[in-house]
């Protein structure tokens, strides 16, 4: 049987272990479509797989990466054929199913989306995760019915995947955008992202007040925590934050009053179980909403063999925009 690369990730009597081997193509879970990978990305979950720093991972012997771009080799599944190209994310890849770091995958067909007209397999993992998540964000804020005229959007983590694709998206929809980061070196960055005004992220992670003054329409908050907290008490009268991340903490140390005060409200944006219909959406946007300049300019490339450190080096918040992984 024939075998192929890939980061596994064994369990260890401490922790987890993580190294780019060969795996036999007969370890590969159930599934009808199997697909020649091609490209991939490192988004936090990432990270804190390969790097053992949180138990995500939870089947061994596992591959890892959560997201991937590629061409499908065979199918039983009626929508795709062999030639296909494809994305696919989420569904517990890299946590309980065989993930996206290696040159084979085998999925279930209904998790797959096709690759938009005009969107290479490249360009869509330098979306990936993250740049999809920012788009459902944008898109949640946009149902809620904020325009540009409302006022200024908030994002959070904006040297991060999430927030530099949230950045080039909002701004290229014509909002203003506020900008809040912990790398304030990379303001040259973000202004040319898009951001109009950048506020450092120690505004937002002490604690404040129920309410403060109002200061934002909405925002696109990955970090959780005391910052979501502060984002909904400065949030203006019937505005909106989509949370899709927790880098700062699981926990929300915030009051009713924001809510029953203002009206604000609070999206939760989920990336993982989102279906079909919504994340079909969410691509279709992409290819029209986000500037592929804007886009490479955030975009940097490694190999698999790099995909392991550069896990710790996201972690550690020194990691600027996108990572695309080459995988073949």
């Amino acid at each position: 049987m024939a075998t192929f690369k890939a980061i596994r990730i064994d369990k260890a009597e401490k922790g987890t272990t993580a190294a780019l081997t060969q795996f036999d193509e007969a370890e590969l879970m159930d599934g009808d479509v199997t697909v020649a990978v091609e490209w991939s990305t490192v988004n936090y979950k990432d990270g804190l797989a390969v790097t053992g720093k949180s138990p995500v991972v939870r089947r061994f012997p596992m591959i890892a990466g959560i997201d991937f771009a590629g061409t499908v080799l065979d199918s039983s599944h009626p929508s795709w054929k062999a030639g296909d190209k494809v994305v696919c994310n989420g569904w517990g890849m890299g946590e309980t199913h065989l993930g996206a770091y290696a040159e084979k995958a085998r999925v279930k067909g209904d998790w797959l989306v096709r690759l938009p007209d005009g969107i290479s397999a490249r360009q869509a993992m330098a979306v990936g995760t993250a740049g999809y998540t920012a788009m459902l964000s944008v898109l949640a804020l946009e149902k809620h019915g904020l325009s540009p005229k409302d006022g200024p959007i908030v994002v959070t983590g904006a040297a991060g995947g999430v927030g530099s694709v949230a950045i080039a998206l909002l701004s290229k929809l014509g909002y203003q955008v506020i900008a809040s980061t912990g790398r304030t070196s990379e303001e040259a960055y973000l202004r040319e992202l898009g951001a109009t005004e950048i506020i450092d992220r120690n505004e937002l992670s002490a604690p404040g007040k129920p309410l403060g003054k109002e200061r934002w329409a909405g925002g696109i908050d990955s970090v959780g925590s005391t910052t979501l907290a502060n984002l909904l008490a400065m949030t203006k009268y019937r505005g909106a934050i989509a949370a899709c991340g927790l880098a700062g903490g699981m926990d929300l140390p915030a009051s009713v009053a924001p809510f029953i005060l203002r009206g604000v409200c609070l999206y939760g944006i989920d990336s993982v179980m989102c279906p079909l219909p919504d994340r079909q959406q969410a691509w279709s946007r992409l290819a029209t909403d986000l500037d592929p300049a804007k886009l490479e300019q955030m975009t940097q490339e490694i190999g698999l063999d790099q995909v392991i450190d550069t896990g710790a080096k996201v972690l550690a918040g020194q990691v600027r925009g996108r990572i695309v992984v080459k995988i073949a």
